[in-house]
């Protein structure tokens, strides 16, 4: 059934939506301001979102494990290309609810190069929308909705991508930060 309401400011609003198709909706859209934070990495240093924008776009990818296939496969692509995002002043920083020595772990295991952040509390993950319910063999848990942002020196989402699959997505990112390069350059904001 399609639902009709009028805001107070006198908008119409028209739905048939849960509240669960509601909360499921991306919490950043393109053109929004990339929520600010601070993270340890795999070797418990501290990364600072703001600090890094100061001089560089910024690929923000959420994963859901480290070690599990995809999640292998995305951080190995990644890798593979960060020279080429280094090139555009682009750097990559992948995020996971897992601890740091786990991240090291794995950053170790698959000679990764791409910093790893650890986000064992989720709370970056809910601000950038991907903490999300999921459904596992008939049971409902949260967990990070694979998704990556791209956000230039400014602040400013760029690019918000959800649910992506990892296969071949380091490449679909290149192609979206180099396009943003250059329009950048065209305009001589550089």
């Amino acid at each position: 059934m399609q639902i009709r309401s009028v805001s107070s400011t006198g908008r119409v609003r028209r739905g048939n939506r849960t509240a669960a198709a509601r909360a499921a909706e991306p919490a950043l859209r393109a053109g929004d301001r990339a929520p600010q934070f601070a993270l340890p990495d795999a070797d418990m240093e501290m990364f600072e979102l703001a600090d890094v924008l100061r001089s560089n776009h910024v690929v923000l990818y959420f994963y859901p494990r480290a070690n599990t296939p995809g999640c292998t496969r995305q951080a190995a692509d990644f890798t593979d290309r960060e020279g080429d995002f280094a090139a555009l002043g682009c750097v990559v920083v992948g995020v996971s609810p897992d601890d740091c020595l786990t991240l090291a772990d794995f950053r170790d295991e698959h000679g990764l190069s791409v910093r790893l952040l650890s986000d064992e509390d989720s709370e970056i993950c809910r601000r950038y929308g991907v903490w999300r319910k999921k459904e596992v063999d008939g049971f409902s848990k949260m967990a990070v909705l694979r998704s990556t942002f791209v956000i230039d020196r400014d602040g400013v989402v760029r690019h918000a991508l959800y649910d992506v699959n990892p296969r071949g997505h380091a490449a679909e990112v290149l192609e979206l930060v180099r396009a943003m390069d250059a329009r950048n350059t065209h305009n001589g904001n550089r």
